[in-house]
Formats: C-alpha cells, sequence, structure tokens
C-alpha cells in the first residue's frame, strides 16, 4: 500500500530520485567490483623448458627440395657449442640450455651438398639475442628468389576489403557517439573507455572465467548498457537538473576517460591480451582478390543487423521519434508529453551497448589492451565529424570513409602513421563543409 501525501517517509528507504541514484550508484559499484575480481596476472603461454632455435633447409633452385646433412652450430656467450644436422626433411633443432642471452647461428658452408649455395654471401652467420624459454625460428635462404613479389596495387582490393570490415565495426561506437551528442550536446570523450570495457569484459569473462565467448558477448553488451543507464542516472541527470554547463560535464568526460583508462592499466597489468577463442580461423580466398574467413563474415552480418536495426528503429518506432523530436529541440519536445530525461537514459543504455560490442569486435584485430579505446577515439571523432553531428546515417557513412582511407593510405605512408590521415580528414572537412557530408547547417554555432 502506498503511502499518503502526508504520511512520513518510511525509514531506512530513500524515494523518487535519490533511491534512483543509490541503485545507479551501487550498479557501478558491482560492475567496478567484477571487474576487479576478475582481474589476474596475465597467464603466460606455454613454451618449451629451455631455449630452442629451429629451422628448415629448403632449396628453391630444386623446386624447394629439403637440403639434407647440413651443420648448424649456436655458440652461446659463454662459448659453449651446439649443434644439429638437418635431416631428410631439411629440419634441424637444436636445444640450448639456460637463460638465454646472445648467441651465435652459424651455418657450415663446408657441409652443404654440391650445387647448393646461399642466396646472399656472408649470410651463414646470424647473431640474435635468445629470450628465456624462446622458440627462434632461423631462416637460411637458398637458391634464386622465386617469391611471387605483389606491387602495391594487388595489394588494394585486400585493403580496401579490411578497411570496410575495420569502418563497419567502428561504426556502431560511432552511432552511439552520435546519438548521445544529438540529444544531449555532449562530447564524451569517455566513449573510447566504453569500447575498451567491452573488449575487456569479453577477455575477463571467456579466458579467466570459461565462458563461451558466444554466450559472453551478449553478456557484455548487457553489463555495458547497464553502466550507461547508471552512468545517465547517478551522474549525467543530476548535473543536467543543475544547470551544468555543456563545457563542464565535457571536462568531467576528459576525467573519467583517464580515472577508466589506468583503472584498465591495473586490471590487465598493461600487458596485450588476446582472446582464446576463434582467433586464428582458416582464410578463405576470394576469386583471388583478397582473403576472408568466417569470423570476419559473422563480424559483418552481426553489425549489419545491429547498425540497420538501430537506424530502422529510429525512424519507425515510437521512441524513434522521440529520440529525434529531442535531439531537434529537447524544450519542444517535452512541451508534446515527451519524457526527456527517459528517452537520453534509453540513448546512453543504446549508445553503451553499442560501443562495448564494437570494442569486442576489435579485441579480434587489436587486441585486448588498456588503451584500446584511445587507440580509437580520434577515428570516433572524425568519423561522426566527416558523416555530420548528430547524424546516424552520418556516423555510418563516415565510419566507411574512414576505415577505408586508413587501410588504402598505407600504400603511400607507414601503417604507423596512418591514423594521421583520419586528423587531415577532420580537418579537412571542418575547413570545407563544417556540418559534415549528411549534417544541417542549422546544427552548427
Amino acid at each position: 500500500m502506498s503511502t499518503g501525501p502526508h504520511d512520513p517517509p518510511r525509514p531506512g528507504l530513500p524515494s523518487g530520485p535519490r533511491r534512483r541514484g543509490v541503485i545507479a550508484a551501487l550498479l557501478s559499484a558491482l560492475l567496478v567490483g567484477l571487474l576487479v575480481s576478475l582481474a589476474s596476472p596475465a597467464q603466460a603461454s606455454d613454451t618449451p623448458d629451455g631455449n630452442v632455435v629451429r629451422g628448415v633447409l629448403q632449396n628453391t633452385a630444386d623446386n624447394n627440395a629439403p637440403v639434407e646433412g647440413v651443420t648448424i652450430t649456436v655458440t652461446s656467450q659463454d662459448g659453449q657449442e651446439y649443434a644439429d644436422t638437418s635431416d631428410a626433411a631439411g629440419e634441424f633443432l637444436i636445444e640450448v640450455p639456460g637463460e638465454g642471452g646472445p648467441v651465435t647461428i652459424e651455418l657450415d658452408m663446408d657441409t652443404l651438398p654440391e650445387g647448393v649455395t646461399l642466396r646472399e654471401e656472408g649470410q651463414n652467420v646470424r647473431k640474435v639475442v635468445l629470450l628465456p624459454n624462446q622458440e627462434m625460428p632461423v631462416l637460411f635462404a637458398m637458391g634464386p628468389d622465386t617469391r611471387d613479389v605483389e606491387t602495391k596495387w594487388d595489394r588494394l582490393p585486400g585493403l580496401v576489403y579490411s578497411g570496410l570490415l575495420f569502418g563497419l565495426v567502428l561504426s556502431l561506437a560511432a552511432l552511439g557517439l552520435s546519438m548521445i551528442f544529438g540529444t544531449t550536446g555532449l562530447t564524451n570523450f569517455a566513449h573510447g573507455e566504453l569500447v575498451g570495457l567491452g573488449a575487456l569484459l569479453a577477455y575477463f569473462l571467456s579466458v579467466p572465467m570459461g565462458i563461451p565467448f558466444l554466450l559472453a558477448v551478449p553478456l557484455v553488451v548487457v553489463i555495458a548498457m547497464a553502466l550507461g543507464w547508471a552512468q545517465d542516472r547517478g551522474l549525467w541527470r543530476p548535473l543536467r537538473r543543475r544547470g551544468t554547463s555543456l563545457i563542464a560535464m565535457m571536462i568531467i568526460t576528459i576525467g573519467m576517460q583517464l580515472a577508466l583508462r589506468y583503472l584498465y592499466q591495473f586490471l590487465t597489468d598493461g600487458q596485450r591480451l588476446n582472446y582464446q577463442d576463434y582467433l586464428t580461423p582458416p582464410p578463405h580466398d576470394f576469386f583471388g582478390l583478397f582473403t576472408y574467413t568466417s569470423r570476419d563474415i559473422a563480424i559483418i552480418v552481426v553489425s549489419v543487423l545491429v547498425v540497420v536495426g538501430v537506424i530502422l528503429a529510429l525512424s519507425f518506432t515510437r521512441l524513434g521519434r522521440a529520440t529525434r523530436a529531442v535531439s531537434d529541440n529537447p524544450a519542444l519536445a517535452a512541451s508534446t508529453g515527451i519524457n526527456v530525461d527517459r528517452v537520453i537514459s534509453v540513448v546512453w543504455i543504446i549508445g553503451a551497448g553499442l560501443a562495448a560490442l564494437s570494442g569486442v569486435f576489435l579485441g579480434f584485430v587489436q587486441g585486448v589492451t588498456y588503451d584500446i579505446g584511445q587507440l580509437v577515439l580520434l577515428l570516433l571523432f572524425a568519423a561522426v565529424v566527416a558523416g555530420g553531428l548528430g547524424s546516424v546515417w552520418g556516423a555510418l557513412i563516415g565510419s566507411l570513409l574512414i576505415g577505408v582511407l586508413l587501410d588504402v593510405s598505407t600504400l603511400f605512408v607507414d601503417a604507423e602513421v596512418k591514423n594521421a590521415g583520419a586528423l587531415l580528414l577532420l580537418v579537412l572537412i571542418l575547413l570545407i563543409r563544417p556540418q559534415g557530408l549528411l549534417g544541417r547547417k542549422e546544427r552548427i554555432g
């Protein structure tokens, strides 16, 4: 039975916004507790006992025939020598006791069969550093170079494919970022950390906890959506009601970004982690143009279904129309009876879920690292600005454009600096068409 208007509040039971704020705070604390409980030192991969130097000798002048009877010697830093002779398959394997260190690997030229020569003179001696418990492959090239060296234009179809795949995954997070900006006007610098949250949760749930990956992915999305709701209910809604400026709220997102990034670094010990399931699926050839995997197809199908579903929901459902109304004019939307706070909460829930799903997929490509959100944040902003601030279709098109631009640019620049192309595109868009490709001029200003 509900209390009357003059009944005193029940002791120990907060009411109204205060109760919802307590629930949001509890959800946030539970999520942080879950991450801390899941965190454990990264387990080293299984490695052989002792150091191993191995390789296969083949002669390209004789149709890659194995070269038998060649002696290879490894000399450790203390002068100890360990040798092996290549067998009928051309294989050799040399175990080097100890903790590794600088070693010299030498192929005995006098043991080469008649007519077999090294491809380059003086390449029979290698000086390398063995790490503890490392298995090091060593190649001694014999005979002429018969490799079919592909030109940069031969790589173009594969780069376009990988760029579209990356752009499609990026569009999930960009769509959420665009929706949050469109309804609240907030530039969320912590959105990249929601992407990182998805990758980290997928790893911790599937590897240390042993939950099947296909079950862990929807669980990750649900947890992220709950965090999105708690974040809006416990933080952003009270700030909006107090009239906090957008600049102050943007500065808060920068602080959240740094805090979450260092929390992720603590949980991962700064190491690069990898999923165990679907990590290296077998490639399939597509008419000689590029290769793809079954994992790629699954990512494409899921991403397309999610993006199209969100766009259709925004276009044809009652909640979608309310969201677009709030994006255009929150005050006018409120005057027509739309619950603006509820709409914004739904947008935060969807945006967090989309970002987490994008992070799960990016974990396959870039590995699970504590700074994965930082690495894609610039690309997210570039995609949203290029497509048009607040435009969901613009977020999709901008992400695909950024993805293709980044990968194709590696034909002309080093891969390490390819992200600079996104910044260049961002500057050009702001100079030529500030509202973006699909943006509207009245939204600028």
